[in-house]
């Protein structure tokens, strides 16, 4: 007798040490914040993105793939080339001997993706996608294709909004970009090498990359996913499918991807996109000079509390001349805010409406001054 009870006192325990262990395993799978944290040990932080997919128990990004690869399109730019032929085979007595020589045309054409941003047809891409491109053809994700229009051109973040008119058009949901971290996974989507359309896996490896030379108002995403030419003009995304970019170019000696690609931020691109649509082109504050870095010696010499700007040239009759600037001033606020560096000072005037009047501060030898300058609108560089 009491041989059956010890029997069933071993079997309890087992049963609920079984028990316990399953439900420990569950819990620290899929809700390990409510395990306890040693004392004197930081709880591991984690995002809501990052809970969603532990309580989802998410390993694949099929649905963020599914939900956003049919805004994203193929670009097809071309420009009709007239063949040149030497002048003596126009000749009659030469082409008795060299025969008739086509002089007609050649179609030279550009590979490139682009996003659909809403159903109204508003189509974003690089700008070099569709450079110079007398015709361009849109190829959907459904085998769809039709003949783009150019809304609008902004060389100097390299964006471009086309149009195009068919019905049932699938709009990408967008994310934003101000609240991006390194270390959040990405997609990128594009037609590289025209095989098709493509999804690349990465992360995010920096935000705000600026003064890499590519284009004049740099904000760039950096990631690892890989961007290969074609994928210009294309989607990056979210792990949840939103769009949070435009793939723009890669940092590469061969051509092809290296792991360093960079995106136009979303929020960038609306604003951009907006403004094309309204204006056909980009409305910028612009004071005209010719900006660069303080040398270090002057920057200690001068005892600058910020770096400034050089000014190394003028333009005539620009708002900066009229405000009294002068080649080797030395810019170290506006309207109080510091100057840092030529790229940053760019940006800040681009911000100001036309008509703008502004404070700046002027170290002219070593004499500060104030001086102010009436914004005018940026000329359309590039365009």
């Amino acid at each position: 007798m009491k041989t059956d009870k010890l029997k069933q006192m071993i079997s309890f325990f087992l049963k609920s040490s079984v028990a316990g262990l399953a439900l420990a395993f569950v819990i620290s799978f899929y809700l390990p914040e409510y395990l306890p944290v040693a004392k004197g040990q930081r709880a591991p932080v984690q995002s809501e993105a990052s809970h969603t997919l532990a309580r989802h128990g998410l390993f694949s990004y099929n649905q963020a793939v599914e939900a956003a690869s049919p805004s994203v399109v193929n670009v097809y730019a071309s420009k009709i080339l007239q063949k040149k032929t030497h002048p003596l085979l126009r000749d009659p007595v030469f082409r008795r001997f060299f025969g008739a020589q086509d002089a007609g045309q050649q179609r030279n054409s550009n590979l490139g993706s682009g996003v659909i941003l809403n159903t109204d047809g508003y189509i974003v891409t690089n700008a070099h996608v569709i450079k110079a491109a007398d015709e361009i053809l849109i190829t959907l994700s459904d085998g769809r294709q039709t003949i783009a229009d150019v809304i609008g051109v902004d060389a100097e973040t390299d964006l471009a909004v086309l149009k195009i008119e068919l019905k049932n058009l699938p709009a990408i949901t967008l994310g934003d970009s101000n609240h991006l971290h390194v270390g959040d996974v990405v997609l990128a989507i594009g037609n590289p090498y025209d095989i098709g359309q493509t999804v690349t896996q990465g992360i995010i490896s920096a935000t705000g990359r600026k003064r890499l030379g590519i284009t004049t108002f740099e904000d760039f995403i950096q990631t690892d996913a890989d961007i290969n030419p074609g994928n210009s003009g294309g989607a990056l995304i979210s792990a949840t499918g939103q769009l949070i970019g435009i793939n723009t170019a890669i940092a590469s000696n061969s051509g092809g991807s290296q792991g360093i690609g960079f995106a136009i931020p979303i929020n960038q691109v609306v604003n951009v996109m907006q403004a094309l649509i309204e204006h056909g082109h980009v409305v910028r504050g612009w004071l005209g000079i010719e900006a660069q870095i303080v040398p270090q010696y002057i920057v200690e010499a001068a005892n600058l509390q910020y770096n400034g700007v050089l000014v190394a040239g003028v333009l005539q009759r620009s708002p900066a001349a009229k405000a009294g600037i002068m080649p080797g001033d030395i810019l170290t606020e506006i309207n109080g805010e510091p100057l840092l560096d030529p790229q940053q000072a760019i940006q800040m005037i681009s911000r100001f409406r036309p008509g703008k009047r502004i404070d700046i501060i002027v170290l002219r030898g070593w004499q500060e001054m104030m001086l102010q300058a009436t914004i005018s609108q940026r000329p359309s560089f590039g365009r």
